[in-house]
């Protein structure tokens, strides 16, 4: 049975309160050495102290045990990899006792790192003679509130699994199910165009005359997914507006692109059901092609969906998800593992997921390793967008999925190599900020403690030192 730790959560809620280990204790019913070691994280809490929490404090227990600290850990130990942390970089076990009795303190370091890196960005479009980077991004705003839920959103769930209700749909009906729908319960219809009627644009509603356009461009695997998405757009409005209002994004565009997110998950979680999806993908050892058939997905809603999969007691391999297009810009991320997704520029140009794009429609698996030695598991694939026309043909996005090495025995896709004894690629986050100096792919001399490069020596690149 997995343990439960409530530890900063359950300090936060007495310091709130005002007050001591032993007036909460007597509270509980237990005694004050066990609200202490609770607090410190030496003792798992049991269900009855938890359904106790709830009697006294009114406090539902699915929020104090919200496991928010590992995502935490991850990006602690990512920022440290730092180079301005070389020489004072504390270890795992500070890093745990910051979270444990300081968590606020953690938060807060976080968010002055990022704005750091923000600054320096600024600074060197700056001089570089660009124009400044506007330093947070709705994307960037976005990401973090899912990596704050571990990319999963109970109620969003809960909402999907209801979503049918006792009518069996066949998955050859389904198209004219969601119209259906549509038409009854919330009076939209729906009009599927031709590309010259709607240029530039995959689905548009017309909220005035109550009417969802789809063009004719999008396969019926995506006609699909955009109808469940709107349904969840129109449907589900109160449960957005509430989810959006927990996150604290206030500008409109954060607002805007995660009930878009949001949306989007409502409708996965709808065409795939967690309890199906999970034993799909465990007995077929993650084969996502297989399951995008399975479901009436595309290959890219499926790997999406795998990064969700972290419902207490039914948890499936923690991944990461990340998207780029032919550029290496980065158009998507999710994460659900300790591997840290750059918030600025590319990803790493060693990950296969760029070289992806010469073996189109075919599985790249890779080995990688972080500088902190943290070791990953990725595959990637290209995935193909809709054809406008002759002259958008091979429009491709590349996508990488990947997990913690221990994970890797539970991938299809990792069969074919031994583990243990498996060439890791050396990875870092961001050119800028990598501690590798002999990298033979650097884009830039890391912004902080950077030697003067050596004039006489060539490395394997001018940055080497």
């Amino acid at each position: 049975m997995q343990k439960t730790f409530i530890g900063p959560h359950l300090r936060r809620l007495r310091i709130e309160r005002g007050e001591t280990q032993g007036a909460m204790a007597r509270a509980l019913g237990i005694s004050a050495s066990y609200v202490n070691l609770l607090e410190n994280n030496e003792r798992s809490v049991s269900v009855s102290v938890l359904l106790r929490l709830f009697e006294v404090y009114g406090v539902d227990w699915r929020e104090i045990a919200d496991e928010d600290g590992t995502s935490q850990l991850a990006d602690l130990r990512a920022v440290m990899q730092d180079p301005l942390f070389a020489e004072t970089r504390p270890d795992l076990a500070q890093l745990r006792a910051a979270l444990v009795h300081a968590p606020g303190l953690a938060a807060s370091f976080l968010r002055l790192h990022s704005a750091y890196q923000a600054a320096t960005d600024q600074l060197l479009a700056l001089t570089e003679g660009e124009a400044p980077q506007i330093l947070s991004t709705p994307e960037a705003a976005v990401h973090n509130e899912f990596r704050k839920h571990r990319n999963h959103f109970r109620e969003l769930e809960e909402a999907a699994e209801g979503f049918w209700g006792s009518v069996a749909v066949e998955p050859d009906e389904v198209y004219v199910a969601l119209k259906r729908r549509l038409r009854g319960r919330v009076g939209v219809t729906v009009r599927l165009v031709r590309v010259e009627d709607l240029p530039g644009t995959l689905r548009q509603y017309d909220e005035g005359r109550r009417e969802i356009l789809l063009s004719e461009a999008l396969d019926h695997t995506n006609r699909i997914f955009q109808l469940v998405h709107m349904a969840g757009l129109l449907e589900q409005r109160a449960l957005l507006d509430s989810l959006v209002a927990r996150s604290g994004i206030t500008d409109p565009r954060g607002v805007a692109r995660l009930r878009v997110e949001l949306a989007n998950y409502f409708a996965a979680a709808v065409l795939m059901p967690y309890e199906a999806f999970l034993a799909e993908a465990r007995a077929t050892k993650y084969d996502l092609d297989h399951i995008a058939t399975r479901f009436g997905v595309s290959f890219e809603q499926a790997c999406h969906r795998a990064t969700t999969l972290q419902r207490e007691g039914a948890q499936g391999v923690p991944f990461f998800f990340l998207r780029i297009d032919k550029g290496g810009n980065v158009t998507k991320r999710f994460n659900a593992t300790g591997f840290h997704l750059a918030e600025h520029g590319g990803a790493c140009p060693r990950l296969d997921v760029h070289t992806s794009f010469r073996t189109p429609g075919r599985i790249v698996p890779q080995f990688v390793e972080m500088p902190d030695k943290s070791q990953f598991f990725v595959f990637s694939r290209t995935v193909d967008r809709p054809t406008w026309a002759r002259h958008a043909q091979d429009n491709r996005l590349a996508v990488a999925m990947g997990c913690a090495i221990d994970h890797a025995p539970e991938i299809g896709y990792a069969e074919a190599f031994s583990v243990a004894g498996a060439r890791m690629t050396p990875v870092g986050i961001n050119c800028r900020i990598c501690p590798r100096a002999g990298c033979d792919q650097r884009a830039h001399q890391a912004v902080v403690l950077s030697q003067p490069v050596d004039e006489k020596r060539r490395g394997a690149t001018r940055f080497e030192v």
